[in-house]
Parts: structure tokens; C-alpha cells; sequence
């Protein structure tokens, strides 16, 4: 299938699916911006409220080259098809007109610690009194109730607290934080689910909720039923690159670079078997199953590095992919950001930014033919739209120069 044939059908007069839908998100930093990105990637009215001063992932290195002023990667990222706007939520004034745009909004999103926007007056049942049916999205560490509610929660806790650490790495080494924003990821994929869930729950019986999500919580749900296993006394050994349900499978190396490969099925061990020239083991009962293979892993591990270690990484890579059998280089971001394919999937989107020259953004993941999504706009400078959303809400010039003068905006 071709790009055109997918998106034969493609409406182009909206967004994406979400068109119509208002968002306001006060947040910080990546899980709650991320549950906003995900919103206005699939085509939401997205107004992000930040102190006047800005929120941290503006200031985070590294910077983007070639951008004047300064253009953190966070922010580039994660605020792309968003208008930005600055209140002062301490003040009342600031208080009262975040009020009036939830009053308008369908969804709210925060990922303070529980009970900071409780305390400038804004929480679920703040916002809940001026617009009844709210989806009300709350992203946290440990989330809106239990013992650890209380405390400061950042991304790498949560992966520690999850049990994740403990099984990244390489066996007998030091436990292994993951390169990404892993529990900030997830946690902000599970707010924007979350949140057209209660939509739709809304759209059936006009009923708005508090949806609570933790860091915490979206590790341990996304960790391959592991904690049922802890829970019953299972042991788990740390594998590395290694896998728990298959061998021979992990990183292998070749003569010019490395290679992640594999068997994951019965099927390709025949294959593989008949490719690195051992037929007779295909169907041989010590190697015929999973479990057999398991079983022997350091054994058939070393067969297949072996083969691999005769051949560059591409002429590896082609035998493998020519057999029907798993396997991929192991790139740099660099290497991957190259790829034709990625290019193809429209992964990195050339988007002007004013503060420098295009600028390859990731774009969305999801591809919906009928209302496809993209990055429209580059994330916004700071109080960009300040003048347009006040005058949304009624202000005249007047109130918004006033409210310019007393540091409220």
C-alpha cells in the first residue's frame, strides 16, 4: 500500500478526530505535557497555561542548533500543535480566568503533586463547579490517594519504585535506568487514553470525572505482568539483552556492527537452522521447542554468534530478512532519524520554528486515514497566543493591558 492509497479518503478540512474538542493543560516537564501532545496531535484545541516565567522544559538542555533564541528539545517536542498562554496561578486574577477557559474546555490536564492546584483554588472540585461535566485529568509520582500520595514523583522513581531497574542492565551488573522519559511516557499516554475513555463515557450519560493517573501505576501496568509474577514468588533473573520466552535471541555482533536477531518461533529455528548451514538440528528435540531451546541457551546462542560474527551487518541482515527470520541493526537516533523508512512513515517533520530554520520534529505515531494527523505547529513561543485566548474569553483591551501591568499574564 502507498501513502496515497492509505489516505485515499483523507479529510483535510479538519485537525485530526479531536477537532472540536478544547483542552487546557497547566503542567510541567513531560508526563503532563505528553498527555497534552497526544491531545493535539489528534487535533484538540490545546492551551497550555504556564507561569509567566515559563515552565522548565523550555530551559532543558540540549538546545536545537541553529535556534535563536535558544530552542530546548523538550519544548520543541512535546508543546508542538499547542497555544500558549501565561497565568499567574497564584494571583486570583489568574485563578479566576484559568476558571472561565475550564468552563469552556472538555478536558483539564495538571500534573502537580497532589493538592497544588487544590490550593490555588483549582482543583477537580474548583473546576467541577463551573463546568459540571469536566474530564479532569490528574498526572502524578504516586497518585491522588494511598501512602506514598504525598511524595515528590519523578520519572526515574517510578522506575525504580516499579521494579524496572531491577531488571535492566546487563546480569551481575548495576541496575540501569531507561534512556527516555519511560515512566513519563507512559503516564502520559495513559492520561490522553484516560481521558477520550471519560469523554466518551461523557458523550453517553453528559457525566465529567477525575481521572488519577501515577507514574507509579503506568510502570507497573506496562511491565509484561512481571509484578503478578513478584507477587506469587517468582523469580526473576536480569537477562540483559537477552529474552525471557525465547533463545537464541539478543544482541549479537558482526564484523562491522551489531545486530539485535533472533528466534521467537518454532518455524524460525528451522529457518535458521537451514540458514547458518546446522539442517540436522531443525527438527531435533534438544532444539526444537522453545523450551528446549531455553533450556540450552548459551549453547545455541553461541551457533547463531558464531555465523554472525563470519559477516558484515548488512550481508547478516539481508540472510535473516531474506529467511523470514526477526532481526535489525542496532542504530544511534542519529542512524534511525536517516532511515528512508522512518522518512516514509513521516516520523520527522521538517517544521518551521521562529527561532530558527525547519527543524525535523517527531511527528505522531498513529496514522488515521480518514483524518489524518501531523505536526501543524511548532511549539510556541512563550505567552504566544496570550492576546487571542483573552479575547476568547470576552477581555478587552483594557483588562488585558491591566493584567499585563500587574504581572498576572
Amino acid at each position: 500500500m502507498t501513502p496515497d492509497e492509505f489516505y485515499a479518503e483523507a479529510r483535510r478540512d479538519l485537525p485530526g478526530p479531536l477537532a472540536g474538542v478544547r483542552v487546557v493543560e497547566a503542567t510541567t516537564t513531560w508526563a503532563g505535557p505528553m498527555c497534552g501532545c497526544l491531545l493535539a496531535d489528534f487535533g484538540a484545541d490545546v492551551v497550555k497555561v504556564e507561569m509567566p516565567g515559563g515552565e522548565m522544559a523550555r530551559r532543558a538542555p540540549p538546545m536545537l542548533p541553529g535556534t535563536d533564541p535558544p530552542l530546548s528539545f523538550m519544548h520543541a517536542t512535546v508543546n508542538r500543535n499547542k497555544r500558549s498562554l501565561t497565568l499567574d496561578l497564584r494571583r486570583s486574577e489568574g485563578r479566576d480566568l484559568f476558571l472561565r477557559l475550564a468552563e469552556r474546555a472538555d478536558v483539564v490536564v495538571e500534573n502537580f503533586r497532589p493538592g497544588v492546584m487544590a490550593g490555588y483554588g483549582l482543583g477537580y472540585a474548583d473546576v467541577r463547579r463551573v463546568r459540571p461535566d469536566v474530564v479532569y485529568v490528574s498526572i502524578s509520582g504516586f497518585g491522588q490517594f494511598g501512602p506514598d500520595r504525598d511524595r515528590a514523583g519523578y520519572d526515574p522513581l517510578a522506575q525504580a519504585a516499579s521494579g524496572f531497574l531491577s531488571l535492566n542492565g546487563d546480569p551481575g551488573g548495576a541496575p540501569v535506568k531507561a534512556p527516555t522519559f519511560l515512566a513519563d511516557d507512559l503516564g502520559g499516554v495513559h492520561g490522553a487514553l484516560a481521558a477520550l475513555a471519560a469523554l466518551h463515557h461523557r458523550g453517553r450519560t453528559g457525566e465529567g470525572q477525575h481521572v488519577d493517573v501515577s507514574l507509579l501505576d503506568a510502570m507497573l501496568f506496562q511491565s509484561t505482568g512481571y509484578p503478578t509474577l513478584g507477587a506469587l514468588g517468582v523469580p526473576l533473573a536480569r537477562l540483559g539483552n537477552e529474552f525471557r520466552i525465547a533463545a537464541p535471541a539478543r544482541v549479537y555482533r558482526c564484523r562491522d556492527g551489531e545486530l539485535m536477531a533472533g528466534v521467537i518461533l518454532d518455524a524460525h529455528w528451522r529457518k535458521l537452522a537451514a540458514l547458518i548451514g546446522r539442517p540436522a538440528l531443525a527438527d531435533d528435540p534438544r532444539y526444537a521447542t522453545t523450551a528446549a531451546r531455553i533450556e540450552r541457551r548459551a549453547e545455541v546462542d553461541a551457533l547463531l554468534a558464531e555465523w554472525l560474527a563470519a559477516r558484515t551487518r548488512d550481508e547478516a541482515l539481508a540472510a535473516l530478512v531474506g529467511a523470514g527470520l526477526p532481526a535489525a541493526p542496532v542504530r544511534s537516533y542519529a542512524e534511525a532519524a536517516a532511515d528512508p523508512h522512518v522518512r516514509a512513515r513521516e516520523m520527522l517533520q521538517d517544521t518551521p520554528h521562529a527561532a530558527g530554520a525547519k527543524l525535523p520534529i517527531v511527528g505522531p505515531a498513529a496514522k488515521l486515514s480518514r483524518t489524518p494527523t501531523r505536526v501543524r505547529t511548532p511549539a510556541p513561543a512563550l505567552g504566544e497566543h496570550n492576546e487571542a485566548i483573552l479575547r476568547e474569553l470576552g477581555l478587552g483591551d483594557a483588562e488585558i493591558a491591566a493584567l499585563r501591568a500587574s504581572g498576572v499574564v
